[in-house]
């Protein structure tokens, strides 16, 4: 009979199985609304705050919007990915979640709100992914 570590728990790993899908899940709305963010930034919105004058990583908000949408699709694609099970998801989405807390880091002083929400959601997706560990038959 072999024995069973604490993490190797049939019940801990469908729990973490289940967290890391909800981390995809998750992944793939926070890439959905970074493009929906950004195609708003782009077309210059009046629904964004824009008070910067004096911040230092000033772009216009036509390039945060381009910036916005590129990352989102790669983080859609990185959450495409993680669903299916590729090996090589784990690490893009953790990495992919990183860029995204500093994009949004950036962002913050445009619209601090949606920013910190993300940044919330992105550290959860990280936890997430890095303490699901596949099971190995």
């Amino acid at each position: 009979m072999a024995h069973t570590t604490d993490t190797e728990h049939p019940v801990k790993q469908g729990f973490a199985a289940g967290t890391s899908f909800a981390a995809a899940v998750m992944l793939l709305v926070i890439g959905v609304l970074s493009i929906l963010q950004g195609i708003s930034a782009a077309r210059s919105d009046d629904l964004l705050v824009v008070g910067t004058n004096d911040y230092i990583y000033k772009f216009n908000t036509s390039a945060w919007g381009w910036i916005h949408i590129v990352i989102g699709i790669i983080v859609v694609l990185t959450a495409l990915g993680l669903m299916t099970g590729a090996t090589w998801a784990r690490a893009a989405a953790i990495i992919i979640a990183a860029i995204s807390i500093v994009e949004n880091f950036l962002w913050l002083p445009y619209y601090p709100a949606w920013s910190l929400l993300i940044i919330a959601l992105d550290i959860f997706v990280i936890w997430a992914v890095a303490t699901w560990k596949p099971v190995t038959v």
